[in-house]
């Protein structure tokens, strides 16, 4: 499941990065119709991975026969693994979240001049070294005098620095500050949702509030009334709530 989620997202990616065949790359609906479909296949097939992996650790998972195997080795360090996928996810959210607000408030109070605007230094550096010249980097392709500029005037296609450099067309569009807190607003979206589904699967034979969790099954609505902090807590509550944070995360990409 895990694997095919991969291949699906990187089917969907190729839909735009990759074009399929000849036309598609000028038929804009298509290509996002097809982006969408396989994208959220994959998110499906992707959040599916963690709820088979948290029933195998509930229903076939045997401690004796798994001794110092790499299945024992991620349950003895799970609180480590949680942890910094927690860290990683509240660091992108307030950050993220926090340059947002200063910058939509201090626009709507007519001072569009103090905005933190960060520039995506890495990824603009990666189109300049594939030949866009706009940000000034004068790095491989985009330098003038490298060998492999000059070579691509006799070896490559005709024109593919003008198309590149171009602005009317969708080769390398230019980006800016607005795509660097998109970029982390979506990596927010994906690691909190890789936080609940770890954090599940490996919670689901037992976590600090409920030692003995394995004992009540994937799903189970709580401990009686009488046992606190034992309510929406099973491997499956984990798999529900996961399914939220990628549908709104892929809903996100996609408007992007």
């Amino acid at each position: 499941l895990a694997c095919l989620g991969v291949a699906t997202s990187l089917t969907a990616q190729h839909m735009y990065a990759l074009p399929s065949y000849v036309y598609i790359a000028k038929d804009f609906t298509t290509q996002a119709a097809l982006y969408t479909h396989h994208q959220y296949i994959a998110g499906f097939l992707m959040v599916g991975a963690f709820a088979h992996g948290a029933i195998f650790f509930v229903r076939d998972y045997d401690p004796e026969t798994n001794k110092d195997n790499v299945l024992a080795r991620m349950l003895e360090h799970k609180e480590a693994i949680i942890s910094h996928l927690s860290w990683v996810s509240l660091f992108l959210g307030f950050h993220t979240l926090g340059l947002y607000v200063h910058n939509d408030t201090v626009v709507a109070f007519g001072q569009p001049e103090k905005q933190i605007l960060i520039e995506p230094l890495f990824a603009q550096w990666i189109q300049a070294a594939s030949g866009k010249v706009l940000y000034g980097f004068n790095v491989l392709l985009s330098s003038a005098d490298s060998p492999a500029t000059l070579a691509g005037t006799k070896v490559w296609l005709p024109g593919w620095s003008e198309a590149i450099n171009n602005n009317s067309n969708s080769l390398f569009l230019t980006i800016g500050p607005g795509d660097f807190l998109v970029h982390h607003a979506i990596a927010l979206g994906l690691h909190t949702t890789t936080l609940i589904l770890v954090k599940g699967a490996l919670d689901a034979r037992g976590s600090k509030l409920m030692p003995d969790k394995k004992d009540f099954g994937y799903s189970f609505p709580c401990d009686g009334p009488g046992r606190g902090g034992t309510c929406d807590i099973s491997a499956w509550d984990a798999f529900y709530l996961a399914m939220f944070w990628m549908l709104n995360t892929i809903g996100w990409v996609t408007f992007y």
